[in-house]
């Protein structure tokens, strides 16, 4: 099994990256650290714990409160994707108690990968705001991590929050940019895959565990019904469980070697992935960008772990 950790922000699709995780008993998840993000650190907090307390894994798995706010920025919501809670109005009934006394998400990310050094894998499915306050505090983690899996960014598309911005690039662009110019080994699972890997109805009927389909039914209705609104189309992208797909099974997607930095100082392009294809910068490619995804593939692997005993 593959160690990771989870980073997330968590709003409905984090929720079912987590899941997938678990599910996959491919992946050892040794913590999930938590950060604003779609919604506020203390929800993102609750709702993975909740997520933990569905699978029944709440007492072995840690989750760890990192960053209230991004780096230099105010937070930025979306509510209007996840909900005011985040999971879409779903596991109401179940209740968690704040943990307060966790390592703080930073620390346990560096004391993590120090103690498995080349061992350790990140799954980035939040703004990258804790892992830019790791690498700050020490620097010597970036030498000794595994892989990066993150997932944002677009480079070939159109936004999701603005034009030409993804919204975990946008809400911590500051972050995004030290992260990408680190010298870690990171694999970017962008928009312009995500937005293949679509969670239809059908899908949705095959989940055959009850509790389960209830929390995807439940939680994915109004994400559904925004997504149909700006695109036309009945079904949600399932950002962020690719991501942990990948991590999962790297093949599931294609990729290319590209220099990538975010613009940080722009009025009205702030948070924009900027990919060279063309090598125009003349600098040395940093990102294992992904251009293509088997989205039929992920699909049918999604539901067959959510299956899985």
């Amino acid at each position: 099994m593959k160690n990771v950790i989870l980073d997330v922000d968590t709003g409905i699709d984090d929720a079912l990256g987590i899941i997938l995780a678990i599910k996959s008993k491919k992946l050892n998840v040794l913590g999930i650290t938590t950060t604003s993000g779609n919604v506020s650190l203390d929800k993102a907090t609750i709702n993975t714990k909740k997520v933990l307390s569905l699978l029944k894994k709440d007492k072995e798995i840690s989750v760890h409160r990192g960053a209230s706010k991004p780096l230099a920025r105010e937070s930025i919501y979306e509510h209007n994707v996840h909900g005011i809670d985040g999971l879409g109005g779903a596991l109401t009934n179940i209740q968690v108690k704040e943990d307060t006394h966790r390592e703080y998400a930073p620390d346990f990310i560096i004391k993590t990968i120090l103690n498995n050094k080349h061992h350790v894998s990140l799954v980035m499915t939040a703004p990258l705001t804790n892992l830019a306050l790791a690498m700050k505090k020490e620097p010597e983690i970036i030498q000794y991590v595994d892989e990066v899996i993150v997932m944002g960014g677009v480079v070939k598309q159109y936004g999701n929050i603005t034009p030409v911005a993804e919204y975990n690039m946008y809400v911590d662009p500051e972050a995004a940019k030290a992260v990408f110019h680190s010298g870690l080994p990171i694999t970017l699972v962008t928009l312009d895959v995500t937005r293949q890997a679509l969670l239809r109805e059908k899908h949705i009927n095959q989940i055959e565990d009850k509790d389960i389909h209830e929390f995807v039914q439940t939680s994915t209705s109004h994400y559904i019904d925004r997504y149909y609104k700006r695109n036309g189309v009945k079904a949600c992208a399932l950002h962020d469980p690719l991501a942990v797909a990948v991590a999962i099974d790297h093949g599931l997607i294609e990729t290319e070697k590209y220099y990538i930095d975010i613009e940080t100082k722009s009025e009205i392009c702030d948070g924009q992935t900027v990919c060279d294809f063309q090598n125009r910068l003349n600098k040395e490619p940093n990102i294992h960008v992904s251009v293509k995804v088997d989205h039929e593939r992920f699909m049918d692997m999604f539901i067959d772990t959510l299956n899985q005993n």
